[in-house]
């Protein structure tokens, strides 16, 4: 009788210390999330309010800020320069997604794996992603000189070699240096997602007789859909808000041919000095940005996102 009755206190009591552990862990503290809290409050929530008010008033840098109402919005609708720059933003996003998401894809899969030189290959692969957009964009500007770079070197390829005197061309020019800085980032992602696929699933499917390509489709795609998903937000978003390299690069030309939404919210404030303007402008891209984000969300389920680890 003492013996059951002591195994039994200790149990109730283990169970209670399990419970009292496991409130511990699933249950944090909120003071755990202030320090973020106020982080993401002071740098992303006033500031975007900040932006909205001075949408709806009249500014130049001088002074004090003119209620304007809905002026700024209206200037907005009725221009075409900036409805033709909302739809290069968008030509030039949704090329970098298809140009950097199979890359990516592929090179982060490949990155994971145990081949030789792998690790020194990739290192040397990562580089471009160390360099600031600035100093990218100065590079390649100096590579596409269409009289000392290598377009005059190879005429035979690029014809006349002004490769950001044309719309289509200086888009192309855009998309791939974008690709060849950003893809690095991306592939880390891959890697890294890649590497957290259990590898019970590839010994199985190795049992089953499945070669390298089956499992590369029914196990490491599916396995990375969400990761896809993530990337592909991310893409989106630096695609929107492309500023330094069209600035160095095409400075929005030839003509107003690559002036995208972000270049023409800084010719609007800080070259025409109409900071109510540029404001409208940016509240526009930080709600494309949102909505096209909301969309991949919602087509993917990613909202609804499950683990993808057995078990889980």
């Amino acid at each position: 009788m003492t013996t059951t009755a002591t195994t039994t206190v200790t149990t109730v009591e283990g169970r209670r210390s399990a419970n009292r552990s496991g409130a511990r862990v699933t249950r944090p503290g909120f003071a755990w999330a202030v320090p973020a809290t106020l982080f993401f409050v002071l740098f992303a929530v006033v500031p975007l309010i900040l932006v909205a008010v001075l949408s709806f008033a009249s500014w130049d840098g001088l002074g004090s800020p003119q209620w304007a109402g809905l002026d700024n919005w209206r200037a907005l609708i009725h221009d075409h320069t900036m409805i033709q720059s909302l739809w290069l933003s968008v030509i030039i996003t949704v090329l970098g997604v298809l140009v950097q998401t199979p890359l990516s894809l592929l090179l982060g899969v490949w990155a994971a794996g145990p081949q030789r030189n792998r690790a020194v290959l990739s290192a040397v692969y990562f580089v471009p992603l160390l360099l600031s957009a600035t100093a990218v964009s100065v590079l390649w500007r100096a590579l596409l000189d269409p009289n000392f770079g290598v377009p005059a070197q190879a005429k035979w390829l690029f014809g006349d070699g002004n490769l950001l005197g044309k719309q289509t061309s200086a888009i192309g020019v855009l998309v791939c240096v974008s690709a060849w800085q950003y893809t690095p980032f991306h592939t880390l992602i891959y890697q890294g997602a890649t590497r957290a696929i259990p590898p019970v699933l590839y010994q199985a499917a190795q049992m089953d007789g499945a070669g390298m390509i089956r499992q590369f489709w029914h196990i490491t795609l599916p396995q990375l859909r969400n990761t896809m998903v993530t990337s592909m937000i991310l893409m989106v978003v630096g695609g929107l808000t492309t500023f330094d390299t069209v600035l160095i690069l095409t400075q929005g030309g030839p003509g107003t041919d690559t002036t995208i939404s972000a270049y023409y919210m800084y010719q609007q404030a800080f070259t025409s000095y109409d900071y109510g303007g540029g404001a409208a402008i940016a509240l526009v891209l930080v709600l494309a940005a949102t909505v096209i984000s909301l969309i991949v969300v919602r087509v993917s389920g990613y909202d609804k996102m499950r683990s993808s680890v057995e078990g889980l």
